[in-house]
């Protein structure tokens, strides 16, 4: 896909869970769009080699672990000068009926999905009041709008990050800064996780029929990370083929 009408050249952005799916065609897109894009996720090797490939920076880190994101935040500003441009979408599964869910499961989940969200935007927040001027696109889903069986942990994190989202947008627009929310719905290695026959009626409640390409959901967040979305905050907006209708 390419880079559409936006031009972040001068920009610089993070992205979480950058190595693959989702996070990977945000950075290319926002990489072929001009920005300094820093990409940010805990595999190491992958990591490389998506920096390597799209001629992006990176920096392995855990988003659950504050050290980590405030390294990755002055890493970038040291660097650049600036960050405007934070997108929260690193995620894990640790699925499970309710009844068997672990501590370990439900924590590790909200640590990554939630407490990640939290993080990096708290991180980001001083330099966004410098320059009174930042955007940040948090990652939702379906489960966290409808919930979904055997994922209580992912449902309640995805659903903590809408509130998260709103809540930061009243919070932090006064210093020119957009907080919102993306709910995808794209070909990830977590669907292709799916038992074909649940995946097979999971598509046939997609009114466009198929899941999307991780690369449909670019223009989405371009849109709302630019500059001319200034008057949009705390929006939650579907990119998921019709499935929250």
């Amino acid at each position: 896909m390419g880079n559409l009408t936006y031009d972040f050249t001068g920009h610089t952005a993070v992205i979480t869970g950058a190595a693959r799916g989702i996070g990977l065609e945000l950075a290319r897109f926002l990489r072929s769009a001009g920005a300094e894009v820093y990409l940010v996720d805990r595999d190491e090797d992958e990591l490389a080699r998506a920096g390597k490939a799209l001629d992006a920076r990176w920096v392995a880190a855990d988003v659950a672990d504050t050290a980590d994101v405030e390294r990755v935040v002055a890493t970038a500003v040291d660097e650049t000068g600036r960050i405007d441009i934070l997108v929260n979408n690193a995620g894990i599964l640790r699925d499970g009926v309710l009844w068997k869910l672990t501590d370990e499961d439900w924590d590790a989940v909200l640590a990554v999905h939630a407490s990640g969200t939290f993080r990096f935007t708290r991180a980001c927040v001083p330099h966004f009041r410098a320059q009174n001027y930042g955007r940040v696109v948090n990652v939702t889903s379906y489960s966290g709008l409808h919930g979904n069986i055997g994922q209580a942990n992912y449902a309640t994190a995805k659903a903590g990050i809408i509130g998260f989202t709103r809540t930061a947008a009243k919070e932090l627009a006064r210093f020119g800064v957009t907080v919102n929310a993306i709910s995808p719905n794209a070909e990830t290695r977590m669907v292709a996780s799916i038992p074909a026959e649940k995946r097979a009626e999971l598509t046939a409640g997609i009114p466009l029929g198929r899941f999307g390409d991780p690369a449909e959901m670019c223009a989405a967040v371009g849109f709302l990370a630019s500059e001319e979305a200034g008057y949009i905050t705390g929006a939650v907006l579907p990119v998921d083929g019709g499935l929250s209708l």
